[in-house]
């Protein structure tokens, strides 16, 4: 990893470890790839996500967390206030706080999605 004493850096993906965040199941699986614990970020959560058919991550909804997914690879259904709708590759995903939304990959390859968070925590109050 280069890194500046600034706390600039440049990582490759892959020197970042999958993990398996909680609620999520059946090889949903992430790298965070900056975050406060991985690269001491204070508002942005990005990671790449890769989730094996049938996996998932279960429903919930966020305070004052906005959320962006991108999708990369594969296809799945991205559930959004009770609604079910087909996402695949290209397809871009804004979610505000409140909304409850869940995501699964339905379909018959891997489904690889970045995720953008902002703030890196539910508790923080918008600015």
């Amino acid at each position: 990893m280069a890194s500046e004493n600034n706390g600039a850096f440049i990582r490759n993906i892959a020197e970042v470890p999958w993990r398996e965040f909680p609620n999520h199941f059946g090889g949903a699986l992430s790298k965070p790839l900056v975050m406060p614990e991985t690269a001491g970020s204070r508002h942005i959560d990005y990671r790449i996500s890769m989730y094996q058919p049938m996996a998932y991550v279960a429903r919930h909804k966020h305070l004052v967390q906005e959320q962006i997914y991108h999708v990369l690879e594969g296809e799945g259904l991205m559930e959004i206030a009770g609604r079910n709708h087909v996402v695949r590759k290209h397809d871009f995903i804004f979610l505000p706080p409140g909304v409850e939304h869940a995501i699964s990959n339905s379909g018959l390859v891997d489904l690889v999605f970045l995720v953008i968070t902002s703030p890196v925590t539910d508790e923080e109050r918008p600015v």
